[in-house]
């Protein structure tokens, strides 16, 4: 029976270890899990916008867009023409035209940033050829989300404003109207900004347009029209730490620092500088063992049950070995 237990105990510690003793160490990622990247869009124009035909009972849909962009792009095209069946014998018309329209994405671990940008602009609807629907001098959108920080929506309308031919003047923030008889009504929404802890969107122009312009075989036009929009999502988790070396937290070395330069600094745009303080290499993402500071006690724990077992083993086989004379007598 000793040598069974004995037997036993050093068998029940080569299976459970020394967690069986000591309890269960919970599982830990050897790990560092990276930030999420943002998000960013950026449009210069959108239409939404349903043509309804002279004398018939169909409505063409007008969904037309400029310089629309997901991070990471950009563009910068400043004209934009379509075809529309049934309306001025299937010609070709304008829907934007401009001296500039760029729009810009970008996003990574630590910002997300979204830039729509339109100047000296026309934007013209079936059935108005000659009449611009809106004018404007310039437009801007920009949504910047960074790592920690609450995300910022920013829109402005410079210059003139110009909507069927009559200049307006538009209260920041609010809604304007204009109603031409014979032609149609337009309601202007300017600056609309949304922002949340997660992410931000701003629109420099939002106009809703009702029009009857009765030419061109159009009847009516009914629909949104977007002029310059950003948005963007905010980073997930913790941005990328520089670390001693000059680098981040995904391996890659900061902007602007080489391998030779010891002790310099350079900027990682956020107001902080990143120093190269040992003049050595150091090594980076180097694998894990997963060890951790109960390890010694694990392991003292392992050695005490295999030393109870060995000793029980012994003790078997002594008494063993003293019983043996008294069975031959």
């Amino acid at each position: 029976m000793p040598r069974r237990l004995a037997t036993a105990l050093v068998a029940t510690a080569l299976t459970a270890g020394p967690a069986a003793l000591l309890g269960a160490v919970p599982a830990h990622a050897t790990g560092e899990q990276g930030a999420a990247r943002g998000t960013a869009d950026a449009v210069v124009l959108r239409t939404g916008v349903n043509v309804g035909l002279l004398h018939k009972t169909v409505d063409v849909p007008l969904n037309v867009v400029l310089n629309e962009v997901h991070a990471p792009a950009s563009a910068d095209k400043t004209a934009l023409t379509v075809k529309l069946d049934g309306i001025d014998h299937g010609r070709p018309f304008s829907v934007l035209r401009a001296d500039a329209a760029t729009a810009r994405a970008t996003a990574d671990r630590r910002k997300a940033e979204g830039y729509a940008n339109l100047v000296r602009a026309k934007v013209h609807l079936p059935g108005l050829p000659l009449l611009p629907v809106i004018e404007v001098q310039q437009v801007t959108a920009k949504a910047i989300c960074e790592a920690g920080v609450r995300p910022r929506a920013e829109s402005n309308v410079l210059g003139t404003v110009r909507v069927l031919g009559k200049k307006v003047t538009l209260t920041a923030g609010g809604t304007t109207q204009v109603k031409v008889p014979g032609v149609g009504r337009v309601r202007l929404d300017l600056s609309r900004k949304d922002v949340t802890s997660k992410g931000a969107a701003a629109t420099a122009l939002d106009l809703d347009v009702s029009l009857n312009p009765l030419k061109l075989n159009v009847a009516e036009v009914h629909g949104r029209v977007t002029l310059a929009k950003a948005t963007c999502t905010t980073p997930r988790g913790k941005a990328p730490e520089q670390n001693g070396s000059g680098g981040t937290g995904d391996g890659q070395p900061s902007g602007g620092t080489t391998g030779g330069e010891i002790g310099g600094t350079e900027p990682d745009g956020k107001g902080t500088e990143v120093t190269q303080a040992d003049s050595g290499p150091r090594p980076q993402n180097l694998a894990e063992t997963g060890g951790s500071s109960a390890t010694p006690y694990l392991a003292g724990g392992a050695g005490l049950l295999l030393a109870a077992g060995a000793g029980a083993t012994v003790f078997a086989r002594r008494r063993r070995t003293a019983a043996t004379p008294g069975d031959g007598g």
